[in-house]
């Protein structure tokens, strides 16, 4: 298993995969690089996919200290030196969203294209979920939260038809502090006034029906951040990447591929 070192000497692990541009998928809050195995191959004939475990996750060192979005987007910068990539594209989900805001606004020539899925800005201008979200994922009854869960990322159709296991709602292995860690990482976020500085042609994906990371959130990046692409998928919940892949891993790819004929 390969790793490359942060800045502050933690192991990282990292995946990589197909050919061609070098092509980052960023992962959401408290996931390991498996988040994007449903969907990985649609990129692979196309670009280089490279993944990483954030730490605290997967292969990688879970040291019990605070961890940010911006320190995730430096540990992303590790991986790429490692690897001698200079410039790549990038794809970010949910929490990966947030941290590939960072990448693109603190290292502009490190980054091609630039896909922002599921996300927000956070902070005040950010929109946050509503309390009975809150609640349903807070319940005291495990099993009952982890269906919650699910129902927020696919919907009830989906699930009927597609009993998992589901890569999307978190790292079984991964300790509970670094849970929480990651959990503030996340609430932490505030790219607001960062945005405006981010040059590489970005696309801003999200579904409508999204009341985990409310669709809200999807407008107010693509208006803040100059040039941005708005694209709405109908129906989708937070994980519309993998329940809606025939719509959104087409859209996702013309915009990449759009990129790397610019690159």
């Amino acid at each position: 298993m390969p790793f490359a070192t942060a800045v502050d000497g933690v192991k990282l692990s990292y995946q990589v995969r197909g050919g061609g541009q070098p092509l980052v998928l960023l992962q959401g809050q408290a996931n390991e690089h498996r988040w994007w195995d449903p969907v990985r191959p649609d990129f692979e004939q196309e670009f280089r996919t490279i993944t990483f475990d954030y730490r605290g996750t997967g292969g990688s060192d879970k040291p019990d200290e605070p961890y940010t979005t911006r320190g995730f987007a430096a540990d992303v910068l590790a991986v790429l030196d490692e690897l001698g990539v200079e410039k790549a594209h990038v794809y970010g989900t949910s929490m990966g969203g947030r941290v590939a805001q960072w990448l693109a606004a603190d290292h502009p020539e490190r980054v091609g294209s630039l896909v922002l899925g599921c996300s927000s800005p956070g902070g005040a201008h950010g929109i946050e979920r509503d309390n009975d979200v809150r609640r349903s994922l807070a319940q005291p009854d495990r099993a009952a939260a982890e269906r919650a869960l699910l129902e927020l990322m696919y919907t009830p159709a989906w699930l009927a038809t597609h009993p998992g296991p589901h890569r999307t709602v978190g790292d079984p292995a991964m300790p509970a502090y670094a849970r929480r860690r990651h959990l503030a990482a996340s609430a932490g976020h505030d790219s607001w006034a960062a945005l405006p500085s981010i040059t590489a042609p970005t696309l801003v994906v999200h579904g409508t029906d999204d009341v985990f990371n409310p669709a809200a959130n999807a407008p107010l990046l693509a208006d803040r951040i100059p040039g941005a692409e708005l694209r709405m998928i109908e129906g989708a919940r937070h994980a519309y990447f993998e329940e809606f892949r025939q719509v959104a891993s087409p859209l996702v790819l013309d915009f990449l591929l759009g990129g790397a004929s610019r690159t």
